[in-house]
């Protein structure tokens, strides 16, 4: 039975994780985290330092404020996490970085199976469609906090990498008075409502549009995501790990 500590047990996510594992033989949260009062069939401590049960991996869908004391606590227990919060500052990347030499880390800034492939198919668009403008637009619910999304981040990445890093980022254009630069992703948020995520990739040619998109309907997509990583991540060797490596499998 793999033992789950779940950071953000009160949130959304947190929810549906604990949800999706009720649903898994062999997933059992033992454990939360959350700075709020959170009613839930399992112990919930405000602080990591305050958990008494033995975890045999952390799930985190919590707030970046918290990376530092996460990693503490993986780090003295030598426990593997799986990190699915998004908005990290530079310095924080580097801590997750310098973490993982010690334990193994999964991190990504989607758990959807679907979002993964949206990935894979935009890179191969990129080669293919050489000379197309590129733009990126995610929408989500009124709650979330980051824009753009990590999910959306994550979508311009692959497409630079596919484009040799020649590209850069820009987001959106209300302070910009000039002609669309060849060079550019155009990143654009959209916050409303209750949506979960829509992610699309719009790729613009002369007489011609492509777009790639993804839509989760549901947040328990990226919750079984997030319990699939725990699974893969208790087995491995220290190290930063990712949705492709957990779909090489």
């Amino acid at each position: 039975m793999l033992k789950i500590l779940l950071s953000g047990a009160g949130g959304a996510m947190g929810k549906n994780v604990y949800a999706a594992a009720q649903n898994m033989e062999n997933c059992e949260v033992v454990a939360g985290v959350d700075s709020k009062p959170t009613p839930a069939d399992f112990p919930v401590y405000k602080d990591f330092s305050s958990v008494k049960e033995t975890a045999d991996v952390v799930i985190d869908f919590s707030n970046v404020s918290n990376l530092e004391n996460l990693l503490a606590y993986c780090l003295k227990n030598k426990c593997p996490a799986v990190i699915a919060t998004t908005g990290f500052s530079e310095k924080q990347l580097d801590d997750i970085k310098l973490a993982a030499r010690e334990i193994p880390i999964f991190k990504t800034a989607n758990f959807s199976l679907g979002v993964n492939v949206l990935c894979a198919l935009a890179k191969r668009a990129t080669k293919m469609l050489y000379g197309f403008d590129i733009e990126i637009i995610e929408k989500h619910h009124h709650n979330k906090v980051d824009a753009p999304s990590g999910t959306a981040l994550m979508l311009a990445e692959a497409v630079n990498e596919a484009a040799d890093n020649t590209l850069h980022y820009e987001f959106d254009r209300h302070s910009k008075r000039a002609k669309r630069e060849k060079t550019e992703i155009g990143i654009h948020s959209i916050r409303g409502g209750s949506i979960v995520g829509e992610h699309d990739v719009l790729f613009a040619g002369e007489g011609e549009v492509i777009t790639l998109s993804h839509n989760a309907e549901s947040r328990s997509v990226f919750a079984v995501g997030a319990l699939k990583a725990a699974e893969f991540i208790v087995n491995c060797k220290p190290g930063l790990y990712n949705m492709d490596d957990l779909l090489k499998l």
